[in-house]
Parts: structure tokens; C-alpha cells; sequence
């Protein structure tokens, strides 16, 4: 991480158990030799719901218009928010082959929340031994323990 300490670090992810089943979001965020915790949980949700939840919350905890490179271990997110919404935009949240965009709504709550900062999209393979992504899995499955009590 060789940002400078205006740039906001963050990792985040999605755990479910069971698709759809309890899952849960983490993400760590770091900045300026500061660094904060995520995590929440759905009883019943998808993995794919997860991992939108765990970027659209930690962008939700920032106060003010930022810098920020978020990683994340799902194509899924990474290629939605960079490439396809383009097109969901445009044929009125349908897909290529007209079906209705799945979880459309968190699709534009991040599109809404990322646009209020300066925000560079990177992946990062998943249980891997990335530090960040690893951090962000173990918040991830604390959200899931904190719906299965």
C-alpha cells in the first residue's frame, strides 16, 4: 500500500453460507495510519448481495469527498461498477438478453455512493494470502456469526 495518507484504503468482502443463505459483509479501511472495521450480516442474502454491501457500507462511512482504491475480490462488483452498469443504464436496468439486472437496487446505491468520490476499482484474487483480502474475509465471516447467534 504505497498510497499517500489522503488516499483511503479499502478492502472488502462477501461470505454467505449457503447461496442464497446467512451471509455476511466486512471491509478494513486505512488512511493515514489510521485504520476502522466493518461487518454486518443478513439472514437470509447471496454472496453476490455481500460483497455489493461490504463496498456500498464502507463508502457509507466516509464523511467527506475522498480518494479512495478499493479492492475487492469479486469480478462481480469490480466489473459491474466499471463496465456493465453502463449498459444496465441504458436499457432501463435490463441485461444484454433483456432480463431483469439482479440486485439492482444495490447496484444503484453504489453507483450513487462511489460517485461521490474519486474512486480507483482494483481486484485482488481472494484467499490468496493478501493481507487486506484476508482481513476483509475474516470481517466478512464475523457478519455471518453475527446472524447465525
Amino acid at each position: 500500500m504505497s498510497q499517500d495518507d489522503s488516499t483511503i484504503t479499502i478492502y472488502t468482502d462477501g461470505a454467505c453460507k449457503g447461496n442464497p443463505g446467512p451471509g455476511g459483509w466486512g471491509a478494513w479501511m486505512q488512511w493515514g495510519g489510521h485504520e476502522k472495521e466493518l461487518w454486518g450480516g443478513e439472514k437470509l442474502t447471496t454472496n453476490n448481495r455481500m460483497e455489493l454491501t461490504a463496498v456500498i457500507q464502507a463508502l457509507l462511512a466516509l464523511k467527506r469527498r475522498c480518494k479512495v482504491v478499493i479492492y475487492t475480490d469479486s469480478e462481480y462488483v469490480r466489473n459491474g461498477i466499471t463496465s456493465w452498469i453502463h449498459g444496465w443504464k441504458k436499457r432501463g436496468w435490463k441485461t444484454a438478453d433483456n432480463k431483469p439486472v439482479k440486485n439492482a437496487e444495490l447496484w444503484q446505491e453504489l453507483e450513487a455512493q462511489s460517485l461521490k468520490h474519486d474512486v480507483d476499482w482494483r481486484w485482488v484474487k481472494g484467499h490468496a494470502g493478501d493481507p487486506g483480502n484476508e482481513r476483509a474475509d475474516m470481517l466478512a465471516n464475523r457478519g455471518v456469526d453475527s446472524v447465525l447467534r
